[in-house]
């Protein structure tokens, strides 16, 4: 279907073309002709991410009258950062409506101005429930002739605790206006307020309730409690690239996580309620400019986040609720590109993976945390391939004489060496003594009876493999059963993989003069064996108040959870981290940074912040 078949006018439809949307999501072609055609009330549900601003926005923006000045529909968001978002998208859409007004209504901006903006004429208004709670208090606004209400994300909204408000602002809109509930998820506040606000309302779902994201895979690792922040740290070393999300339960754990990252070195950032609006809105920046490659946030936090490209979900602590993980890995995996939803759990919370697999209907691959060798082979390689792929600044020609004398006593070969000896030595010195992290590990048993070998493939994910497909590829190219191939571990330009060592010279020998699609194709034993290495996934390329411009963490301590009794575990005190190496610079956002000569050689990090900083 295209958006021509939809019965969208013209002027939205040259929006369309504009903004280069060629077809509809499921989504949309779902809810728009329906939204058009009829006069009544909707409950849409689908997940983050696919497109349900343009499934509402389109049909609020052709059934308004233009001609009038008087507010004819209401969009209540529950974060100010989704209330801009849905404001810009609406802005663009309407690009070609002459006379056309959205305004957004948010906390911590001035509340007169916003005042201002709605009394010049505005026909839609987009708000954050404390907000606009606040405005018709002080009679700032007039919604006793709406036309058309959206709820969006309300899952998000009612489970931040908005409920009253939002009840409070439906109760004082026309009886007979239309209200349109859109939601990743259906709990039973969602049904509430569909069956108190709405009359006979048309359900429509894409895909099935509380399911999760079809293109994120789930991966999980079961570590010891006081391990899980070391278990943190390789988890990212062996994805060079990661862009992602981690997620904490409480605003304490946020700030930890995020400034012991920020200490050994990476590039991180903490999104929680205690952070001010300025302070919040600075770390945003720097995500989306990927000044910070991992932001730590509480799900409150992190609710209406929409920054393309995310490569991975870390869920630090799992959350009490499904419809809660479901939220956070929504987070990845957007706009039809893959993601990875990491897990991080002891062995007394496997049960709960157990009810998320049942729920959710999705399968959870259990990986084994990386050990150093591995995470030195994927840093290596992962240098080798930026160093191939960097283009040549012209303008070095002028110091090429000076370099090509002061290395002329080198060979090609001892050149090669000595700048990845650079990298080699930092993370060979801070991973020989490191300990293995895993717990229950898959293939433990075989690794340590010495009855499984890993192996290094040059295919990856630029070879549009992902761990799923290059796992089935290799099962029907080597014809060793569902089980024979195990342990895939997807990067950027190669990957990893394990075999029971009884076939290792049948997959030595299948691999020795292999080509795939005319490339040469090449699996080797990587060196230390089976070992306890392990893949951490395939590579990728603060709370708001109840005004809507921030708010603290709500505990839920006398709620139940959706799996049983609560979790605990923090990563412990900075005594128990492993001793970090000596070349060190520190990340330009922490926020107390140390003197390298007051600290011993074994106690600084290998991953400085000039190898994490992005440009």
């Amino acid at each position: 279907m295209t958006f021509d078949e939809l019965g969208l006018n013209a002027p939205l439809l040259q929006a369309i073309a504009d903004l280069g949307f060629e077809k509809p999501s499921k989504i949309q072609e779902e809810a728009i002709p329906q939204l058009i055609a009829e006069d009544r009330d909707m409950v849409a549900l689908a997940q983050t991410g696919t497109g349900k601003t343009a499934a509402f926005g389109f049909p609020l923006l052709q059934n308004i009258d233009a001609n009038s000045k008087t507010t004819q529909g209401l969009i209540i968001a529950p974060t100010r950062e989704l209330c801009l978002q849905i404001t810009n998208e609406m802005k663009l859409y309407a690009k070609h409506m002459k006379g056309v007004r959205v305004v957004a209504v948010y906390g911590g901006a001035n509340i007169q101005e916003q005042a201002r903006e709605i009394s010049r004429g505005a026909q839609i208004v987009v708000a954050t429930p404390g907000r606009m709670q606040d405005m018709m208090r002080r009679r700032m606004v007039d919604i006793t002739k709406l036309s058309y209400c959206v709820l969006d994300e309300a899952d998000e909204m009612l489970n931040m605790g908005f409920y009253e408000d939002i009840t409070n602002i439906l109760a004082d809109t026309p009886e007979d206006k239309l209200t349109w509930l859109f939601s990743a998820t259906m709990p039973r506040e969602v049904s509430r307020i569909a069956k108190e606000f709405m009359v006979n309302p048309l359900e429509i779902t894409v895909g099935h309730k509380n399911e999760g994201a079809k293109n994120v895979s789930h991966e999980y690792f079961v570590v010891h409690t006081r391990d899980r922040y070391q278990a943190l740290k390789r988890l990212s070393d062996a994805n060079p690239d990661i862009f992602s999300v981690i997620f904490c339960r409480t605003k304490r754990d946020t700030q930890k996580v995020a400034e012991q990252l920020i200490e050994d070195g990476y590039n991180a950032g903490a999104l929680h309620g205690d952070l001010s609006q300025n302070q919040r809105d600075l770390v945003m920046k720097s995500f989306r400019n990927r000044q910070i490659q991992m932001l730590v946030a509480t799900d409150v936090a992190a609710r209406g986040i929409d920054v393309d490209d995310i490569t991975h979900v870390v869920n630090y602590q799992l959350p009490d609720e499904i419809e809660t993980y479901t939220h956070r890995s929504g987070r990845t995996g957007r706009a039809g590109k893959t993601g990875i939803s990491l897990v991080i759990v002891t062995k007394s919370e496997m049960r709960k993976i157990k009810q998320l697999e049942k729920i959710l209907g999705k399968k959870f691959e259990q990986k084994t945390i990386p050990d150093g060798k591995e995470i030195t082979q994927v840093q290596l390689m992962h240098l080798a391939n930026s160093i191939n792929t960097t283009e040549i600044n012209d303008e070095i020609e002028a110091y090429l004489p000076e370099i090509e004398e002061v290395l002329k006593d080198n060979t090609k070969e001892e050149l090669i060496k000595k700048v990845f000896s650079v990298e080699f030595t930092r993370f060979f010195n801070y991973y020989k003594k490191s300990k293995d992290l895993n717990q229950n590990a898959v293939g433990a048993a075989k690794e340590q009876s010495g009855d499984s070998t890993r192996y290094f493939i040059n295919v990856g994910s630029k070879d549009d493999f992902d761990w799923m497909k290059l796992k089935d590829f290799l099962k029907e190219e080597l014809g060793l059963g569902q089980d024979g191939v195990y342990r895939v571990d997807c990067k950027d330009a190669f990957s990893f993989f394990n075999t029971d060592t009884e076939h290792k010279d049948k997959i030595i020998a299948h691999f020795e003069n292999f080509e795939l699609d005319g490339r040469r194709v090449s699996v080797e034993e990587t060196q230390g064996g089976g070992g306890r290495s392990g893949g951490g996934g395939r590579s990728g390329g603060g709370d708001r108040r109840r005004s809507g411009g921030g708010s603290s963490d709500r505990q839920r301590s006398d709620r139940k959870s959706s799996y049983g009794d609560d979790q605990g575990g923090r990563s412990r005190s900075r005594s128990e981290r492993p001793e970090r190496p000596a070349r060190f610079e520190r990340s330009e956002r922490s926020s107390s940074p140390r003197t390298p000569d007051n600290r011993s050689e074994g106690n600084k990090s290998p991953f400085s912040g000039k190898r994490r900083r992005r440009s």
